[in-house]
């Protein structure tokens, strides 16, 4: 039977306040844990069923453990249907540093990007494309926001996600890197003649990329609209969405 107060403290890690005060993140689910457990982000604790634990209990050397039923798992899921097993783990130190941006492959910047889904749909977006570092602005969704978590549905395992001022972090990149804004006034991004590697900066999800990173785009893309419908046209594409599409254009390009 769960304590009160470990119930209390894995409530208060879903909110950003007190995952930032105790420096810990929650996940919820067998596969998503299991791809933590592999990864070289600190695990705290798990909290599971006795059939999940039996079952994965190789793979738990060296991890506190406790068994739970599915009433006391109910009191601190966030999921409508609880799963097996929540684990807790560390905020990597690296989502604190200054980012260290490589010059020689491709990355994703995203600004102020509100949706928790979209920001987990973009992580393993990323991590299908062999995109291994993912740069948010302070106004950006926590990454370890548990919805986010949930909808990397692992790839945040494999993705670093550091939270940045990215107008400094803009400012710091060499002349030659490639930047790709996506905008309406923006080429086709299957148009770009030779792409390189280089940045690939997606804006909210109702306002785009804020003014003030505009100047520092020298790469402004777009994707072609194919609906002829003069009289019904979408607005926008969802910033999820308009992400798969941009990385898979720039990297096949490059094959």
């Amino acid at each position: 039977m769960l304590s009160k107060s470990k119930i209390k403290l894995i409530n208060q890690l879903k909110q950003k306040k007190y995952r930032k005060l105790h420096n810990m993140f929650i996940v919820e689910g067998s596969k998503i844990t299991l791809d933590f457990l592999c990864s070289d982000i600190d695990a705290v604790e798990l909290l599971a069923t006795p059939e999940w634990l039996n079952k994965n209990q190789p793979k738990l050397t060296g991890i506190q453990t406790h068994i739970i039923n599915k009433k006391d798992l109910k009191k601190v899921s966030s999921l409508s249907t609880p799963p097996d097993v929540l684990s807790v783990f560390r905020i990597p130190e690296w989502y604190y540093n200054d980012p260290q941006l490589k010059t020689d492959s491709f990355c994703i910047a995203l600004d102020d990007i509100s949706d928790p889904g979209n920001l987990g749909t973009i992580i393993r977006t990323a991590d299908w494309f062999g995109i291994s570092e993912v740069f948010c602005s302070d106004t950006t969704v926590d990454a370890f926001n548990p919805k986010v978590v949930q909808a990397t549905m692992g790839s945040l395992a494999r993705v670093k996600v550091y939270s940045t001022n990215l107008k400094a972090l803009l400012q710091s990149c060499p002349d030659n890197l490639p930047i790709y804004g996506a905008l309406l006034d923006g080429q086709p991004v299957n148009e770009l003649e030779n792409p390189k590697s280089g940045i690939i900066m997606i804006g909210n999800e109702s306002h785009g990329i804020s003014k003030d990173l505009i100047p520092f785009i020298n790469n402004k893309i777009t994707i072609p609209m194919l609906n002829e419908n003069q009289v019904s046209q979408p607005e926008s594409l969802n910033a999820s969405i308009a992400t798969a599409i941009i990385c898979y254009a720039l990297k096949i390009r490059l094959q």
